[in-house]
C-alpha cells in the first residue's frame, strides 16, 4: 500500500514543472594579483571573526597571504610549518625564482608538510578552507596552494555505550574521519581494504567514505553505493541517520535496510564478508550495506564466547523480540476473547485481580504501554545518574500506585514490565518493536487472535518482499540457503565457517581453509607437513 502511495506521489510530481535548479557556484579562477584575489575572497566570505587572513612578504618584493580557520587549524602548526619557512626564505632564491618556479619551489621543497595540493579556483579554494584548509596566495601565482594541518578538538577513543561487550575490543568510532578510517586499517591491514570518498551537501560540504574489499565484495554493490549517495542533492547532511534515509530500499518499511555499528570490529567483520560499510564525517556511528534481518539478533560477544552457549543466547534474543512484540495483544485476546484457553485456577485469579478496574485490558495494556514509553524516554534524555533513577523509581511508584488505587490490574503490570525487559535484549529492532506492539494489541482488542494471526501474514508478507541492495531481507530463511544457517538458527565454531554469506553474492565466497578443525590428529598431521 504504502510502495503504491510513493508510486503515485513521484507520477504526480512528474506531471508538475520542477523549478530551475539553483544554479551552481562560479569557479571563479585566481588571478595572479594578490590584492583582487584577496578582496573577491573577503566578498564571498564576508568578515567573520574565525576567518584568519594572515599577509605578509616573502623577502622584500614578492606578498603573500595564508588563509584559515580559526579553530580548525591551531596557529602554533601555521606558524611552524607555514609562516616560519616562508619568512625565513633565503633573498637569494626569491630573486631569481618568480612566478611559477617560485610556486613550484615553495610547494615541493620549502613546506615541512605532509598533505599538499594545489588549486586555480577561488571557489574551491573557499571550500577547502572551510573544511580545515590552509591555503596559500602568493603575488603573481594564479594558483593556491593547501596545506592540510588540522587542529580542531577530538573526542579521544572509548567504548561505545551501545553495543557493551563482555569478551571484544573496548574501542569505538569517534566524530572524524579520518581517525574512524584508521581504525578500520588496524582491524583489516590487507591493501584490498579501500576507501572512496564523496562530497554531499551542498551547504555542509561533508565528507562521506565508503569502505569496501577489493576483490571479495560484489562490484555491482560498490557501484550500487556510490550511485545512490552521488544522487543526494541536499543543503546538508548531519550525521549518519541522513545517509541512511537517502539511500535505503523501503522508505516507508517500519523495518530498517541500512545498518549501523559504532564499533570498529563490527564494521571490518562485515567488510569481510563483503559488504559495504559508509563513514560519514562528524558521526562515530557507520552505516553498512546490505542489511539483513537476522543481524538485529547478532552480537560481537557470539564469536568470543563458545557456540553452545552463544546458540542459547541467541535463541534467547529471538524468543525476547517475539515476546515484547506479541506479550501484550496475547493478554489482551485472552482475557477478552478467549477466556477458554487459560487454565482454570489462573483465570479466576486474574478476573479477581482486575475486577473493578475502569478500563478494559485493551485499554490497562495501552495505558500501562504509554507510561512505560515516557518513562524510557524521560530515562534516555535526562543525564545518565538522573535518567536511570527517573526510570526505576517512576516504574515502581506508578505501577504500585495504580495497582493499589484500582486504576490497573496487577496482570497487566507484570505483563507490560516482562515486554520492558524483553524489548531491551534486541536494541536494533526496540523502535520496529514497540510500533509492532501497538498495532497488535489494539487489533487484539477489536478481533482477538485473529486480528493478531492476520496482522502477522501481512508482516511478514512485508518482510519477504523487503530487500536491502538487491539482497532479499529475510536471507537466509527466506530463500532458503542451507549453507548460511550456520550463523542463524545457531552458530557454529570458527573452524566451520569456510564460506562468506551466500545471500551476499559474494566475489570470493571462501574465506579459510577445510579442515581447519583443531584436535590432537590435526596437530599431528600438521607437524608431518
Amino acid at each position: 500500500m504504502f510502495s503504491l502511495l510513493f508510486k503515485k506521489l513521484k507520477f504526480l510530481q512528474s506531471l508538475i514543472s520542477k523549478p530551475e535548479a539553483p544554479s551552481s557556484p562560479r569557479e571563479d579562477p585566481l588571478t595572479g594579483n594578490l590584492v583582487k584575489d584577496l578582496a573577491a575572497f573577503r566578498k564571498q566570505v564576508g568578515d567573520s571573526p574565525d576567518i584568519v587572513v594572515r599577509e605578509f612578504n616573502i623577502s622584500h618584493n614578492i606578498s603573500a597571504a595564508v588563509i584559515f580557520i580559526d579553530g580548525l587549524v591551531l596557529d602554533p602548526l601555521v606558524n611552524q610549518h607555514i609562516m616560519h619557512p616562508l619568512t625565513q626564505l633565503n633573498e637569494h632564491d626569491v630573486v631569481y625564482k618568480k612566478g611559477r618556479d617560485l610556486f613550484d619551489s615553495l610547494k615541493n621543497k620549502l613546506l615541512p608538510v605532509g598533505s599538499i595540493r594545489e588549486e586555480s579556483s577561488l571557489t574551491k579554494t573557499i571550500e577547502r578552507v572551510f573544511t580545515g584548509a590552509t591555503a596559500i596566495l602568493i603575488d603573481g601565482s594564479k594558483k593556491a596552494i593547501l596545506t592540510y594541518i588540522p587542529g580542531w578538538e577530538r573526542r579521544s577513543i572509548s567504548e561505545p555505550d551501545s553495543e557493551i561487550v563482555v569478551k571484544g575490543p573496548r574501542e569505538g568510532f569517534v566524530e572524524t574521519l579520518r581517525t574512524n578510517t584508521a581504525l578500520l586499517r588496524r582491524k583489516i591491514g590487507h591493501p584490498g581494504l579501500t576507501f572512496e570518498t564523496l562530497v554531499i551537501g551542498q551547504r555542509t560540504r561533508t565528507e562521506v567514505t565508503i569502505a569496501y574489499l577489493n576483490g571479495v565484495a560484489h562490484p555491482k554493490l560498490v557501484q550500487e553505493v556510490k550511485r545512490r549517495l552521488e544522487r543526494i542533492k541536499t543543503d546538508g547532511i548531519l550525521n549518519a541517520g541522513y545517509i541512511e534515509q537517502y539511500i535505503e530500499d523501503a522508505p516507508f518499511s517500519p523495518f530498517m535496510t541500512v545498518g549501523y555499528t559504532e564499533r570498529p570490529d563490527v564494521a571490518a567483520a562485515r567488510i569481510l564478508e563483503g559488504r559495504v560499510a559508509i563513514l560519514t564525517e562528524g558521526t562515530p556511528v557507520v552505516n553498512t550495506v546490505p542489511f539483513l534481518f537476522v543481524e538485529s539478533f547478532q552480537s560481537p560477544d557470539d564469536y568470543t564466547f563458545r557456540p553452545y552457549f552463544t546458540t542459547l543466547t541467541r535463541w534467547f534474543r529471538y524468543i525476547a523480540f517475539a515476546g515484547s512484540v506479541l506479550s501484550p495483544g496475547m493478554f489482551v485476546a485472552l482475557t477478552t476473547f478467549h477466556q477458554e484457553l487459560l487454565p482454570t485456577p489462573l483465570l479466576i485469579s486474574m478476573a479477581a485481580a482486575m475486577e473493578g478496574t475502569p478500563l478494559p485490558a485493551v485499554g490497562e495494556a495501552l495505558v500501562m504501554g504509554l507510561i512505560f514509553e515516557i518513562l524510557r524516554e524521560a530515562g534516555i534524555r535526562l543525564p545518565k545518574a538522573v535518567g536511570q533513577a527517573v526510570s526505576i523509581v517512576g516504574a515502581l511508584v506508578i505501577g504500585e500506585a495504580a495497582v493499589q488505587a484500582g486504576f490497573i490490574g496487577a496482570p497487566v503490570v507484570i505483563v507490560v514490565a516482562f515486554t520492558a525487559i524483553s524489548s531491551f535484549a534486541v536494541p536494533k529492532q526496540f523502535d520496529v518493536g514497540a510500533l509492532l506492539r501497538v498495532v497488535i494489541t489494539i487489533l487484539a482488542g477489536l478481533f482477538g487472535l485473529y486480528g493478531i494471526l492476520i496482522f502477522l501474514i501481512i508482516t511478514f508478507t512485508h518482510l519477504v518482499s523487503l530487500r536491502s541492495f538487491g539482497i532479499p531481507y529475510l536471507s537466509p530463511i527466506s530463500p532458503l540457503m542451507p549453507k548460511d544457517l550456520k550463523d542463524v538458527l545457531v552458530r557454529a565454531p570458527a573452524w566451520a565457517m569456510v564460506t562468506r554469506p551466500e545471500s551476499l553474492d559474494i566475489s570470493d565466497p571462501v574465506r579459510q581453509e577445510f579442515d581447519l578443525m583443531p584436535g590432537p590428529e590435526n596437530d599431528k598431521k600438521n607437524q608431518k607437513n
